[in-house]
């Protein structure tokens, strides 16, 4: 007796192409406010502005926005402003932080501080901020408009908050997921949120989206700290390492400190500090993140607030928003890039 063995298919791995069908019409529309709003009469603005903007970035915010509008069933127009608005804010927070950490490369390519100067990408980051005000303003919410500039004033203190921690070797898991809870989470959460009020839906939709975004943006966070520890330049579009050399106290780090022997923690005292940066140094630290299991503890991690994210909109009837947005929460943690 004889029989055929069929091989099971192999799942593919979960991918942002359904949440990019779902809104490719409307970031369209989208993607039109954002070329007319960052044009200006001074040429270098929208000429630095485009080199990021035009730079291949997921667009993740923005489409969040949009996905969420249409897991509530909202037809009208305005969240393409307020889309473009969260798009611009992002993009200001980027520029600023090139700045801020002396990165040179973003997106596979030169930063906008490398090609026009510090000064010059310092301030075009707070053009982009006032024209993402503008928006918020010509929608005339003064909830949407609460909910966007509080999460402008977190992301900044995320951000003074990470800086603060730069090079201390003392930094825990939980301060550093308060880091990266208010410089990436709070961006996400309210870009997901103003959807609800928008379609004026309740308080409860609203938090139910806020939580989603929230956890996403954790999630899609603690995934950037394993990738910069576990893939090679071509696949981030930046050198590894980055985070090693500028002494930031990122969860791989953390858990690799934490779990360390004698002589290991006196080397991660060294390079946090500043005093072992070499490719060696930096060779050295991945093994020592390896041999702990830091990466996958941190996409572990990663995991868990991806799954309350999905369980944060589990109450929602389904629907092609619903599924896309629940791969998209798999997407963040998966991905290598």
């Amino acid at each position: 007796m004889t029989a055929t063995v069929h091989p099971l298919p192999r799942k593919a791995e979960p991918s942002l192409t359904p949440m990019m069908a779902l809104v490719a019409e409307g970031m369209n529309s989208v993607n039109a406010v954002i070329l007319d709003r960052m044009q200006s009469r001074i040429p270098l603005i929208p000429t630095l502005a485009g080199h990021l903007i035009a730079g291949g970035g997921k667009r993740m915010r923005p489409m969040l926005t949009l996905a969420s509008a249409s897991l509530l069933g909202y037809g009208g127009s305005r969240h393409y402003k307020l889309a473009a608005a969260v798009e611009f804010i992002h993009t200001a927070t980027l520029l600023h932080d090139d700045v801020v950490d002396g990165s040179d490369m973003r997106r596979g390519k030169k930063t906008a501080n490398i090609v026009y100067g510090n000064p010059a990408t310092v301030l075009v980051g707070d053009f982009l901020f006032s024209r993402s005000f503008e928006l918020m303003v010509e929608d005339g919410s003064l909830k949407v408009l609460r909910i966007l500039s509080n999460a402008s004033a977190v992301i900044s203190e995320g951000e003074v908050d990470q800086l603060v921690a730069q090079r201390q070797i003392e930094t825990t898991e939980e301060m550093y997921l308060d880091i990266i809870a208010a410089k990436t989470a709070a961006l996400f959460s309210a870009a997901c949120r103003i959807a609800a009020v928008v379609a004026e839906r309740s308080e409860a939709d609203e938090m139910a989206l806020d939580s989603y975004g929230r956890n996403l943006g954790i999630a899609f966070q603690l995934a950037d700290d394993a990738i910069d520890y576990d893939s090679d330049a071509a696949e981030m579009g930046k050198d590894q390492g980055d985070d090693f050399r500028e002494g930031k106290m990122t969860l791989p780090v953390i858990l690799a400190y934490a779990r360390g022997d004698e002589d290991e923690r006196r080397f991660w005292q060294d390079a946090i500090a500043g005093d072992r940066s070499s490719d060696a140094d930096l060779a050295h630290a991945i093994a020592l993140i390896r041999r702990h299991d830091a990466v996958n503890a941190t996409r572990e991690r990663a995991r868990m607030y991806a799954q309350r994210a999905i369980d944060a909109i589990s109450g929602f009837p389904a629907s092609a928003a619903k599924s896309a947005m629940t791969e998209a929460a798999l997407f963040a943690v998966a991905r290598r890039f």
